[in-house]
């Protein structure tokens, strides 16, 4: 057998090279050696082509390159297998520069499962629902794996057979000049492989439509743009490969009393102005039923009262938000005669107290006097 030169000299690098510098070294000498480029002795070249790969493969490899510095050739003839001395130049080229076209894998056969798409449902809940939590069912249209060729496209009692375009490899080999472009087969798209018997269920597919009814668990305390993703319901993956998931997006439907913001729920309470006047204990509505809060005497339009934990516990944890009335002071209308007459002996004394009865509407006016008063002086 004959003496297989240093590796180190095969790629023109010191013992010491780093990675990079073993990396650089390879990629320029397997420009010069291609057969492309030594159109006078293509099969010489290809020789020292084969030799540079395998040093490459040895020295960028932590492993290897330790046991051939420590051993020489003989520390890595083992571990090698003999694989470089057995591949085509087609498939060694394929490593130097498939990272730059996208082929990457010596012209193998790739994988021909494929995992199928994920799927999207927008579910609409009323607010007891999104805050309570609930359970429905959502039908969807699907694709499903073909019961009838159990997902392979061929028909009953046939199988898929090896394509004849890329003979298995899913990809083929274009030479466009000085570089060789590797690309999906365009008879199998990749997947080394042709159906010649369709299934006639799916029509080759491997998948069918169908709807397909699912019981939905809806956590208590969702809010819009919360999505629940269910695995595995979503398509069926191609040739056998797995489902995608299944995304539940949520979408909460305005509430006739209450609005939420995050944890917390607000409303508008509208009372009587004599409530406001003289103060009252009311029921007020919460997703729970109705509590009683006492209106103080004087209260004014726009006072908030708080009811703590009357709110929502949100999906994400913490503690349970409030709920928050808004108080409107409701003006009386349709008044009859009479009680037109009481309420102007009412603002008739009223008016005798001066300020005192009406503090936020005399100031008011006294700061429209002074605005005005500085305008003119």
């Amino acid at each position: 057998m004959a003496t297989k030169e240093d590796f180190y000299k095969l790629l023109n690098i010191d013992r010491n090279a780093s990675d990079a510098e073993i990396k650089k070294s390879y990629r320029s000498l397997a420009m010069k050696f291609h057969p492309d480029r030594n159109a006078d002795n293509p099969q010489a070249a290809e020789v020292k082509f084969k030799q540079i790969k395998e040093a490459y493969e040895v020295l960028s490899d932590p492993k290897k390159r330790s046991a051939y510095d420590q051993f020489g050739h003989a520390g890595i003839d083992q571990s090698m297998g003999g694989r470089p001395g057995g591949e085509g130049f087609s498939d060694i080229f394929g490593d130097v520069f498939g990272d730059i076209f996208g082929g990457g894998g010596n012209g193998r056969q790739r994988s021909n499962v494929q995992r199928g798409s994920d799927l999207r449902y927008n579910l609409e809940l009323s607010l007891e629902e999104a805050v309570a939590g609930t359970e429905t069912k959502i039908r969807i249209p699907v694709l499903v794996g073909c019961g009838e060729c159990k997902g392979s496209g061929a028909k009953k009692g046939s199988s898929p057979v090896i394509c004849t375009t890329c003979h298995g490899h899913g990809q083929v080999r274009m030479q466009q000049g000085f570089f060789s472009v590797q690309q999906a087969c365009p008879t199998c798209r990749g997947t080394g492989k042709q159906i010649k018997d369709p299934c006639n269920a799916c029509h080759g597919q491997g998948r069918v439509q169908e709807n397909k009814t699912l019981s939905a668990k809806i956590p208590a305390g969702v809010d819009t743009g919360d999505r629940i993703r269910l695995a595995g319901e979503g398509e069926a993956g191609e040739r056998g490969g797995p489902s995608g998931d299944l995304y539940i997006e949520i979408q909460v439907k305005d509430h006739a009393i209450f609005t939420r913001d995050g944890a917390n729920l607000y409303c508008e309470l509208p009372i009587s102005f004599a409530t406001a006047c003289l103060g009252d204990a009311i029921q007020v509505p919460t997703l729970d039923g109705e509590v009683k809060l006492t209106i103080p005497p004087e209260t004014q339009t726009g006072k908030s009262f708080r009811l703590r934990g009357k709110g929502v516990k949100q999906v994400r944890g913490g503690a349970i938000g409030d709920l928050l009335c808004k108080v409107r002071v409701e003006t009386p209308v349709q008044l009859t005669k009479d009680q037109k007459a009481l309420i102007e002996k009412l603002r008739e004394s009223l008016s005798s107290g001066g300020k005192q009865h009406s503090p936020q509407e005399h100031t008011w006016i006294d700061g429209v006097k002074n605005f005005f008063d500085k305008l003119t002086g």
